[in-house]
């Protein structure tokens, strides 16, 4: 679940100051009264004791929470926060089990119903969307709740019963009753805000009307596979339908596609025009309605609204060609196979996107973002940046930038934004770096060499080359 950054910072302020509020008179005899417990002079230190000990505990552990909580943007840990101090204080190793309360029962089996829904909905989210950080994070808290919940169990079944005149033991009684009730209910908390509570998944939306595939008209132009395209040659003609003025894909006209954009005070440019690594789609602007189209053999899918001439974003194929994203003053990032998107606010370009996080540019900075958005690194733009690339390593462990004027190659450490090595390949023959072709399957990173074309594996750390067996 995504929630604004302020948002998260007020709730946990208002938590912090809940757990802050002293142990009232008032508290207490609500507890005596729902449990039954006759308060007397012997007794009453002995309950105040324990909630002023849960008080006290309970703001230690928000105060670790807190933090945490606000720096991922993620709620669970409030709810750990405040729920950990009833689950953990009575964990012991397995001791001498007795029965348990009566009155835990309906407890006890909420608990291990809320326990069997929370394992089934994280199974579910991370076989169907993938695994990050935060969702082992709360997969690892979920396991420990699950085992501490039934060791702290038997320590409270195991308290002897008390003499019908102790009032201490009485109250003793008393207290591990309801703190009998409220592991089972902080345990069930924990367990089912961290099913519940998922960080990390983009907001998510449906795209609106326009995203619906749609059949070819007659006139349009259609392709299985993209093997060969080529831009209009002719910006200054009059002759709309003159046939330099039409992209050809497989030598033929792609009538539908715009041949050109003007912006303000400036000469005719190509209009945005990229094919897929696949070569199964295109991504293009609509000559006519002047939305941006994604077209594959199975039919066309609109991904903008009508834009003007200025507002034409940069698109670019992602992810095996996954994703579509298109690029102006922000990103919207497109998921092809459910049609759902991704907005970053103030990104110009999109480089590189895997399941480790996505790459962007902004005006001033190249970012590290996660697929919640927040920025993991985040480097200064050079000023000639134009022929920079940007690779990030599927499980994010490394950052390569490509230095496109210097043919020089950066690599660093995402976690920390420490740059680890800076080589400068030598190719045979004088040869030079055309681009980055990011990992092998074999693990080395690939590179392309400018005149001959060749594939080489490099070493990151050394400059090193060396042919790629095919």
């Amino acid at each position: 679940m995504t929630i604004p950054p302020v948002i998260s910072w007020i709730v946990s302020a208002i938590t912090l100051l809940t757990a802050a509020v002293p142990v009232t008179r008032e508290r207490l005899n609500r507890f005596a009264a729902l449990i039954g417990l006759s308060v007397t002079e012997a007794n009453a230190r002995q309950v105040i004791d324990h909630f002023a000990a849960l008080r006290r505990w309970r703001l230690i552990a928000l105060t670790l929470a807190v933090p945490l909580a606000c720096l991922t943007n993620d709620p669970f840990y409030l709810v750990v926060g405040w729920c950990a101090v009833s689950v953990f204080r009575d964990v012991r190793l397995p001791v001498r089990v007795l029965h348990a309360h009566d009155d835990a029962n309906i407890y006890r089996k909420a608990w291990l119903l809320g326990l069997g829904g929370a394992v089934v909905a994280d199974g579910y989210l991370l076989v169907t969307q993938g695994t990050t950080p935060a969702r082992l994070a709360h997969a690892v808290i979920v396991i420990i709740v699950a085992a501490a919940v039934p060791l702290a169990a038997r320590k409270l079944s195991a308290r002897p019963a008390p003499e019908a005149s102790d009032d201490m033991a009485q109250a003793e009684l008393a207290i591990g009753k309801w703190s009998t009730r409220t592991l089972y209910l902080a345990g069930t908390a924990i367990v089912l805000s961290g099913a519940l509570l998922i960080p990390g998944q983009p907001p998510q939306r449906d795209l609106p009307e326009y995203s619906m595939p749609q059949s070819f008209p007659e006139h349009m132009g259609v392709f299985a596979t993209v093997d060969k395209y080529k831009g209009p040659t002719c910006p200054w003609t009059n002759q709309m339908d003159d046939p330099c003025r039409s992209w050809l894909v497989n030598e033929a006209p792609f009538s539908q596609a715009a041949p050109y954009i003007v912006g303000k005070g400036g000469a005719p440019q190509r209009a945005p025009f990229v094919r897929s690594s696949d070569k199964k789609a295109v991504v293009y602007l609509g000559r006519h309605d002047r939305r941006m189209v994604y077209q594959d053999a199975g039919g066309i899918h609109y991904l903008t609204g009508s834009l003007t001439d200025t507002a034409v974003p940069t698109p670019t194929f992602a992810a095996q060609s996954r994703y579509v994203a298109l690029a102006k003053d922000g990103a919207q990032i497109t998921d092809t196979k459910n049609w759902t998107t991704l907005s970053i606010p103030g990104a110009r370009q999109v480089h590189d996107l895997n399941e480790s996080g996505i790459v962007v540019t902004t005006a001033s900075q190249v970012l590290v973002l996660d697929h919640q958005g927040k920025t993991r690194m985040a480097l200064p733009l050079r000023k000639d940046a134009s022929e920079d690339t940007y690779h990030l390593r599927s499980d994010g462990s490394r950052f390569v930038a490509i230095r496109g004027g210097e043919a020089r190659v950066d690599t660093f450490t995402p976690e920390t934004g420490k740059r680890v090595s800076s080589v400068v390949p030598k190719f045979p023959d004088d040869d030079s770096l055309d681009i980055g072709l990011g990992w092998s399957k074999e693990g080395p990173f690939l590179v392309r060499a400018y005149d001959s074309k060749r594939v080489y594996y490099l070493d990151l750390a050394t400059g090193k080359l060396w042919r790629r067996q095919k």
